[in-house]
């Protein structure tokens, strides 16, 4: 994919400075961090390093180091190919299925007080109802293993937190004997779904509650009172939760296709930007609501930007996560099991020829030969510097 004419960077170095002193009253140092990380990424200012083939001995010219920072739209590529690549072995001979769980926008305004705990029990709540209705006799009556990747935004970059569950299209019978097989256009009822859901997500959201968890302050600061706070959450029982779950689709070759386009997104990718013009920013947008028309969407930059900075995750939280046979302490003793049951034999990891400091995957392969590229030479921005070329004085 050729280089987009516009990136998120381009507008954090043109306007950011600025847009961090308009802005000083709700911007924090974690947003400040990432607005610098993306800025600086694949720039002299991270240093750099160059790149020789091992099998024709070609040298590359010094490439820019990148950030690596989680949300910059420019560091995601190679780290969603590493992430499905030591996936594929995991990946079972079968069908697959893809069920997504929605917050309901009510929730959107605690969810930005609280996220580590909101966005924790969205992925934990999600993962307990799968696995519960999956084990019950009347729905699949077995034990299913899948990963789920929590996303925050919309195509409009609006807060819209929801969670991707990929799963193979059955599971281990509960006595580990055999693997049952889900009907080819059925997995689990979605109203069960969708109920279970929202039940142990209010549950555990009244708990914490009550046990002082949930910060609730500015606009939120009346759900303080007990009272207010359950009146609050009992229009949340009136109608059903959205789960949706798209038609199973093919085995584990579709699967790694697949899994890319949710992965490791960010809020925006930089081919998405159209332009900017008179402080404005341009983006396409595909709206779901009228048979995925795209549509563009200008923004102010401040506003822009703050809807970017919205999905900015805690510290530390993870976001992609296993659960059932393909949890961490359960995967390497189950997932063979699985294999077996399904009369295939696991592949071992394929070995990667990836360079460890640079995210450049147009790079891990030579542009002569196509061999393996390796980092021959690692270099300080201050040795960028000195190795650039001197500057033309005025006679």
């Amino acid at each position: 994919m050729s280089r987009p004419p516009l990136e998120v960077a381009d507008l954090i170095r043109t306007a950011g400075a600025a847009f961090i002193e308009r802005n000083r009253q709700w911007i924090r140092w974690k947003h400040v961090k990432v607005l610098l990380a993306i800025a600086r990424c694949r720039t002299a200012t991270l240093g750099g390093h160059v790149d020789q083939c091992t099998r024709c001995g070609h040298r590359a010219t010094i490439s820019y180091n990148s950030c690596r920072n989680r949300h910059c739209p420019k560091c995601q590529t190679a780290a969603r190919e590493r992430w499905i690549a030591a996936r594929q072995k995991e990946l079972l001979p079968t069908r697959y299925v893809h069920v997504v769980f929605t917050l309901p926008s009510q929730l959107a305004r605690l969810a930005l007080q609280n996220k580590k705990f909101i966005y924790g029990l969205l992925l934990q709540a999600s993962a307990e109802t799968l696995l519960e209705v999956a084990r019950d006799q009347r729905h699949l009556g077995a034990e299913i293993g899948f990963f789920s990747v929590l996303h925050t935004w919309n195509q409009r970059l609006s807060l819209h937190p929801h969670v991707h569950c990929v799963i193979p299209a059955g599971g281990l019978s509960l006595d580990h004997t055999h693997w049952v097989t889900s009907p080819n256009r059925f997995f689990l009822p979605l109203k069960v779904l969708s109920r279970v859901f929202r039940g142990k997500f209010v549950a555990a959201l009244k708990q914490a509650f009550q046990n002082g968890r949930l910060s609730l302050h500015g606009n939120l600061a009346l759900l303080a009172q007990p009272k207010t706070f359950v009146a609050w959450l009992r229009p949340l029982f009136r109608k059903d939760w959205v789960v949706y779950a798209k038609p199973p689709f093919g085995g584990p070759q579709y699967v790694l296709q697949y899994l890319g386009r949710y992965t490791h997104r960010v809020a925006i990718s930089n081919h998405r930007l159209v332009s900017f013009t008179d402080g404005k920013v341009t983006f396409r947008w595909r709206d779901s609501a009228h048979n995925n028309e795209q549509k563009f969407m200008t923004l102010p930059l401040d506003e822009f930007l703050r809807r970017f900075l919205l999905h900015v995750l805690p510290k530390g939280f993870v976001r992609i996560r296993n659960f059932g046979f393909l949890a961490n302490r359960r995967r390497a003793t189950l997932l063979p099991f699985c294999f077996q049951l399904l009369g295939a034999a696991q592949e071992p990891q394929a070995k990667q020829d990836v360079s460890s400091t640079n995210d450049s995957h147009d790079l891990w392969r030579c542009p002569k030969c196509g061999g393996p590229m390796v980092v021959v030479e690692k270099l300080t921005a201050a040795e960028i510097q000195l190795r650039s070329p001197p500057l033309l004085t005025a006679a």
